[in-house]
């Protein structure tokens, strides 16, 4: 009979073969362990069937998962430190654990590498301010609450600090266009458009506009931050929230 030793070999080759999309010619580990290069055998559809093939596929996307998580960490950390030109692909590598070449099977060289390890600090940075958007705050409460969230937020996220603060030219541009920033936008303008209808901010404004807005001026309030220090940008946190006001509240009425 065949040990279990080596039904878990057969599935397992399966499995991985499975999940490249190959149902051809392959390399299958029979009873005796020894490969034998042949057409899939008769039992092969079986085995696709029977539910192991795919637990061994989502193991092997969980690992993946894990060891890109870990690349992108120690990416943000070193870029965030050391810089674009002084970090090479091999030093990440080594702080993520894995070897010189595993990292070009997440991202084709080091610039792909970079703008992912980017997107995704500015977008843990933006993610903290959403909340001060969701949880029920006034109408003033929460575009203040958004200014000092995001600016308490930059101080923890290397990689975005050094971003923001001009030390990579190269990429400053593109700023504009992180991925997490368009969720922001639409936040924003999602809530002023909920608040027009509730009767608590002026109706004759463009909530997408405003949304729009609304976050260009929070992210150079947030360069200021990284440029002068946090506490000269700060002291101006009301003045900007007060501009917010004067431009979406409701215009008092006339006096008569």
């Amino acid at each position: 009979g065949r040990s279990r030793r080596d039904s878990s070999k057969e599935i397992r080759r399966v499995g991985i073969l499975r999940s490249r999309g190959l149902l051809v010619e392959l390399d299958v580990i029979g009873a005796s362990g020894v490969n034998e290069h042949s057409r899939p055998p008769e039992h092969f559809p079986q085995i696709l069937n029977s539910g192991y093939a795919d637990v061994v596929t989502d193991t092997m996307t969980s690992r993946g998962e894990q060891t890109r998580r870990s690349i992108l960490d120690a990416a943000i950390e070193r870029f965030g430190r050391d810089g674009y030109r002084s970090t090479s692909v091999a030093d990440i590598a080594r702080d993520a654990g894995v070897g010189g070449t595993v990292t070009f099977a997440y991202f084709p060289n080091k610039e792909a590498l970079f703008l992912a390890a980017m997107d995704e600090d500015a977008a843990s940075v933006i993610h903290e301010g959403l909340s001060s958007i969701t949880d029920g705050l006034g109408s003033a409460d929460w575009r203040q609450t958004l200014i000092f969230t995001l600016v308490e937020a930059v101080e923890g996220h290397p990689l975005a600090r050094r971003v923001l603060a001009g030390l990579e030219p190269d990429v400053t541009d593109r700023v504009l266009g992180i991925p997490a920033l368009a969720e922001l936008r639409k936040a924003c303008a999602g809530r002023i458009r909920a608040e027009q209808a509730a009767g608590t901010v002026r109706t004759d404004v463009d909530p997408v506009s405003m949304g729009n807005g609304i976050v260009s001026i929070m992210l150079s309030l947030l360069m200021s931050v990284v440029q002068v220090g946090t506490e000269v940008a700060l002291a101006y946190g009301p003045d900007v929230a007060a501009v917010f006001e004067a431009a979406l509240g409701r215009p008092a009425p006339p006096r008569k």
